[in-house]
């Protein structure tokens, strides 16, 4: 309530495009997907729509199936402790 009749108060806070604009720009980057979000927005504009931000998140969502699998394997402590006995033989 203390901005309640701040003159500026609608200057201060970004408007709803303006945050619509950031969605849009961070799903682009987040998903890989500026071409297919380009096109899509390009639909919106020839239908006189405005972008639906929660159609266009579930539309680029990243699926799980093509999702590459990642494995890691910790290396063992003992080739760690080589390295340290390498660099005393090297420092000597």
């Amino acid at each position: 309530m203390a901005l309640l009749n701040l003159v500026y108060r609608d200057q201060i806070f970004p408007r709803e495009a303006c945050k619509t604009m950031v969605e849009l720009l961070n799903l682009a980057h987040e998903r890989n997907c500026e071409a297919l979000l380009a096109q899509a927005l390009e639909q919106c504009l020839t239908n006189a729509q405005l972008p639906d931000l929660d159609a266009l998140c579930s539309r680029f969502e990243a699926k799980p199936a093509s999702m590459p699998k990642v494995y890691v394997q910790a290396a063992a402590l003992s080739d760690y402790e080589v390295l340290l006995d390498m660099e005393t033989e090297v420092a000597a």
